[in-house]
């Protein structure tokens, strides 16, 4: 029976690798927040000692700042945090420069916005117009500071210290944010991943997942010169379930059988929800016997253990087909071999195995 794999589609696809793209860019700026409170402490040192306390007092406001945001990220309330952010890195870099000069280095942090700005939530439309607005303040800044001045300027040696300070601080927190939302991303590819190759319902391998495996697995047997078998699995009277108890029921029973048939497989071998109320079971190295052998296994624990279903425990049964490939048989030829056998299972009453012809 063709199963329909809807968590694959396109669109449900893109929405989760969008979600999963916003939880990554927020977990990244909540880390970030917490990283430049602890940037602006160090600060307040520094300008003690370079005679600078109006400097230190600005960095205490703007731990404030962060210390607010950060609470606001943890609220999801990531609007007003952002706004906080923006003051802090806008207010801090103007300041800075306005009051110890261009060359301090204070403008460098703006340009940590250029990327925040790009794959951030906003819509399309809006983010040119923030870059945008970024710009002229970065040149505003730029062109204030050049014909004005340091307005409360330190010496030589402090002002290449701050600079060499600003531009370190920069570095690190450019490689880290990096560094972390790459890792982010990769760690949400592989999910994604996960997620197209799971049935989510059972949590085994989908039908497109075992296909692949199986491929490589049977080739690797063939190669070694060891049989495959293949053994197809149906739940009896299935409808009826979710006649009788209810879908949730029938989905209860799917699971129970999902995972009675895992443990009664081996480590090497290849399960999947085939479709609707069917299980494939792919056991490369193994032949007609040992395959017969796993499925009645499966099939006596199925019926000795009903499912679960709060106060109501229903009975299921499993009837099964097997085949074992045959030389230069395709797997879903021989699929078709063992489905045929399992329909004679079917036949001869249910709750059997049958190996095909």
């Amino acid at each position: 029976m063709p199963s329909t794999d809807a968590s694959s589609s396109p669109a449900l696809r893109s929405a989760r690798e969008g979600r999963l793209a916003r939880k990554a860019f927020w977990v990244m700026t909540r880390r970030v927040t917490v990283m430049a409170a602890a940037v602006d402490a160090s600060f307040i040192p520094l300008f003690l000692l370079l005679g600078s306390p109006l400097l230190a007092w600005i960095n205490v406001a703007t731990i404030a700042l962060y210390a607010a945001a950060h609470a606001l990220l943890l609220r999801h309330r990531n609007g007003a945090a952002l706004v906080l952010i923006w003051t802090e890195v806008v207010g801090h870099s103007a300041l800075g420069t306005w009051l110890i000069g261009w060359n301090s280095g204070f403008h460098y942090y703006l340009l940590m916005f250029i990327p925040a700005i790009v794959v951030g939530r906003g819509r399309r439309r809006v983010t040119p117009v923030l870059l945008l607005a970024l710009f002229a303040f970065y040149i505003g800044m730029y062109e204030l500071s050049r014909r004005h001045g340091a307005q409360a300027p330190l010496d030589a040696s402090g002002l290449s210290i701050v600079h060499a300070f600003n531009v370190a601080v920069v570095f690190a927190m450019a490689a880290y944010t990096a560094r972390y939302y790459y890792g982010s991303v990769l760690r949400a590819e592989r999910r994604l991943e996960d997620q197209a190759a799971t049935d989510p319902l059972t949590g085994l391998s989908n039908r497109r997942r075992l296909a692949s495996l199986a491929a490589e697995r049977i080739a690797q047997a063939r190669q070694a010169g060891g049989p495959t078998a293949v053994v197809i699995a149906d739940i009896d009277h299935f409808k009826r379930i979710n006649d009788t108890h209810g879908h949730d029921a029938g989905d209860r029973v799917l699971v129970h059988v999902a995972d009675l048939l895992a443990r009664n497989s081996r480590a090497q071998d290849l399960l999947a929800r085939w479709g609707g109320e069917e299980f494939l079971l792919v056991m490369p190295t193994s032949g007609l016997d040992d395959a017969l052998a796993v499925a009645e296994r499966m099939r006596d624990a199925v019926a000795r253990q009903p499912a679960g279903h709060g106060a109501d425990a229903i009975a299921a049964s499993v009837s099964l087909g097997v085949a074992e490939l045959r030389s230069g048989e395709s797997l879903e030829a021989a699929i078709a071999r063992a489905d045929r056998a399992l329909y004679a299972s079917k036949d001869a009453g249910r709750n059997r195995v049958t190996a095909a012809d």
